[in-house]
Order: structure tokens, then sequence, then C-alpha cells
């Protein structure tokens, strides 16, 4: 496993991370998260993605059981805030008081004293962004978050909140969580490449293989158990267009050119990027987590000339952005 700086930071995270959404608390129980975190833990992942909103909440719980016995020093561990996890009008969104009142409920689900890194789950334009910069700076300074960052925030609005960190000597955000792949790739890297190299904001993209499309899975259609049978999921199989899967068929025919498989190739094409300093992955069973992982050697292949035979196949597949 090969670690990377998250942005200017002098924090370390594995170039591959596991990732808790849908899967945690969703789609496998207890025993299979475990066993999920600590083979990857094994294989070197220190960085475990979560939020309050996954599985309502389960999804941390699960994580913080998961970790039990795992030495915390060793771990990087986040979580978001933004998303309706409490009653009321203030249940929701980036005020100090949804912000202060979530971390604390964070930190109890997942049994732990503080998070390694806190982001923002959407921008709030209800929220004042200095409001929002203060109460990440306060709660850094109670040791109860190390980093804070962004997660879909535009280049803007990243901007708004390091002017106001910069005028009133706040800790500014280290990092933004886009997603990121080769059927969404348009606001990264046109958008959010710059404003990385000019501020140093680290990169934890997610979604790489936009939902498992990329590694293939439904090319012959919607496997019992994936993401596509689940219920409320109809918003996922609307995007298995016959498109779609026609790039990917084009997409495992280079991976079998360089003897990997295409959700490899996948990640490999996200993590040739210097701006990314994890791609977040998610994984139901154990052949998931080992192929993914395997990705990191994979990188290597991509020559100049792949990467060109990539661009070839997706330069007809419009953005999921356009």
């Amino acid at each position: 496993m090969h670690y990377r700086r998250l942005g200017r930071s002098g924090l370390k995270v594995s170039e591959i991370s596991l990732g808790a959404w849908i899967t945690f608390g969703a789609q496998v129980g207890q025993e299979t998260t475990s066993s999920l975190v600590h083979a990857a833990y094994e294989a070197g992942v220190n960085f475990f993605d979560n939020a309050d909103v996954y599985a309502n909440g389960q999804a941390e719980i699960e994580l913080g059981k998961a970790i039990q016995d795992l030495p915390r020093e060793a771990l990087v561990l986040s979580s978001k805030v933004f998303w309706p996890t409490m009653p009321g009008p203030n249940g929701r969104g980036l005020s100090r008081k949804h912000i202060t009142e979530s971390v604390h409920a964070s930190l109890k689900r997942l049994g732990t004293d503080y998070l390694d890194l806190y982001f923002c789950h959407r921008f709030d334009p209800d929220a004042p962004v200095d409001e929002i910069v203060r109460t990440m700076d306060d709660l850094i300074h109670q040791g109860k978050i190390l980093y804070w960052g962004t997660s879909e925030w535009r280049a803007w609005q990243i901007s708004l909140a390091f002017g106001a960190a910069n005028n009133h000597h706040l800790a500014a955000p280290s990092m933004e969580q886009p997603q990121y792949n080769m059927f969404h790739r348009q606001r990264l890297e046109t958008e959010l490449a710059p404003i990385c190299k000019d501020l140093g904001i680290g990169l934890t993209t997610w979604s790489p293989l936009y939902g498992g499309i990329l590694s293939g899975k439904y090319k012959e259609g919607v496997p019992a158990g994936t993401r596509a049978s689940l219920d409320k999921m109809d918003w996922f199989r609307d995007r298995i267009t016959p498109e779609r899967l026609a790039t990917v068929q084009a997409l495992d025919g280079i991976a079998g050119d360089l003897g990997i498989s295409v959700a490899q190739l996948a990640i490999a094409w996200l993590l040739r990027r210097k701006e990314v300093s994890s791609v977040i992955t998610g994984a139901t069973r154990m052949e998931q987590l080992q192929q993914n992982l395997g990705a990191a050697d994979a990188v290597d292949k991509l020559t100049d000339a792949v990467l060109e035979r990539i661009e070839q196949v997706l330069g007809n597949q419009p953005d999921e952005e356009d």
C-alpha cells in the first residue's frame, strides 16, 4: 500500500481507502463489516470513510465495533455533517448548533474521542461561511477533530471558506470529497484540480466504479444482492444504460490486454492524478475488496498509449454533469 499526503497537510492516508456508504449497516451486517475492515487494515488501508447519515447512523455504529481491537492511532477515521439526522428545523445543515451536536453523536456511535477528518457533506447557503469555519476551528482546538474539509462543494465555495479562515486566522479546509470516475469527471478535472494546486487541497474521491457499473457486474442484467437490486434505487438503475454498458465493454477489452480487471483499470485511472490523495472504495464481499486493493499495482501499466486508448473510449461518452 502506498500513502499520500492529504493536500498540503502532514497527514498521510492510504491511496485506496474503504468507505461505508450503502454497504455498512445496510447491505452487510456486523460480521461482514468487521471482516472487511480488518482485511483492509491488514493490507495497509488506514483511512476509513463514514458519515452520520449512512444507514441512519448504523454505519458508524458498525465501523465503531469493527475497530475496537485495532490501534486507534493507526487509523484515519472520518465522518460528515449536513443532511437531516435530528428532528426540528435545526436538525440539518451547517449551523454551529447542528455541527456541534452532530459531531458528538458521531463520536458516540463510533466509540472514539476524536475524528481525524470531518467533512461538510454539502454547502449550506443558509449558514454563514464564517460561522462554519469558526465552528470547525473550535472543534479542532477542542481536540474533537483534527482536520476539516468539504464534500461536493464548488470551487468558489471552497474559496469562500479559505477567505474566511485567512481573514480570521482560523483553520482552513484541508480536503474536498467529490465524486470522480470515468463517467463523472468534468468538475474535478476542470474546476477542482486548479484550486487543489493553488490552495493545497487534498481530494478523497468517492464512487470510483460509478456504483459498480464500471466493475462490469451489470453487463448481463441486475444480479440479486447488488446495489441496483435494492429498494428505492430506481435512480441508480436508470444509470445502467446501453451506452454506458458498451463503454464498460470496451474498457474491459483494454483491461484484459493489461491482465487486470476493468474495476482495477477504473481505480488505477483515478490514482494517476496527483491531486487525488485517496480513492474511497466500497465492498460487500472479500473478493471485491481484494480486487479493489489490487488496483494500486496497476497504475504503472497506464502508459501514455494506454491512456490514449481509454480517452478514445470515453470520448464519445457524455459526462454525467453535461
